[in-house]
């Protein structure tokens, strides 16, 4: 996955946004952590993973897929607003400090990614992104998503993104 182009991306879509609605000098960390965890929990609730007293499944995979890349928006836009170089802390976190993981159930991979996202807004460091991030990359090899499949479903939404701004969303 080319981290360093869809961090470009995303900071294009986050500027148009600021700009068409007048949000500049605003701080919108919070909304921006807040929506994250939203958006992972949408996508938990589309697995179904943790519905124990249901017998539906889980959404189609191309449903999954898009719930997934609406958390990375987030996480990218994360990135840009603090300076994070991605590409390296994820170099670097992979080389020295990722831990060898138990097998994780999806259940356990959720909850896994929303504690570090509590602890990446209290720490607000590069190290507790980097950890949260990796995470959610975790939490997509389990959903059993390809780089290449991430990268073009974000493609993909981000379009719908900018189309959504041309509206009025």
């Amino acid at each position: 996955m080319n981290i360093k182009k869809l961090c470009q991306m995303q900071k294009v879509l986050d500027e148009r946004i600021v700009k068409e609605h007048k949000l500049e000098g605003k701080d919108l960390e919070e909304n921006i952590i807040l929506a994250l965890l939203v958006e992972i929990s949408e996508l938990a609730n589309e697995t179904r993973c943790f519905k124990h007293w249901s017998t539906k499944g889980p959404s189609e995979n191309h449903v999954l897929l898009e719930e997934y890349v609406d958390s990375l928006h987030f996480f990218l836009s994360i990135a840009n607003h603090n300076g994070y170089n991605v590409d390296r802390l994820l170099e670097v976190y992979t080389r020295d400090f990722k831990q060898t993981r138990d097998a994780m159930t999806l259940v356990s991979s959720f909850i896994n990614v929303t504690e570090k996202v509590v602890t990446m807004k209290t720490a607000n460091d590069a190290f507790h992104y980097i950890d949260a991030f990796a995470a959610y990359i975790d939490l997509g090899k389990i959903l059993g998503f390809t780089w290449e499949e991430i990268q073009q479903a974000y493609v993909r939404k981000n379009e719908i993104n900018h189309q959504r701004q041309d509206n009025g969303y």
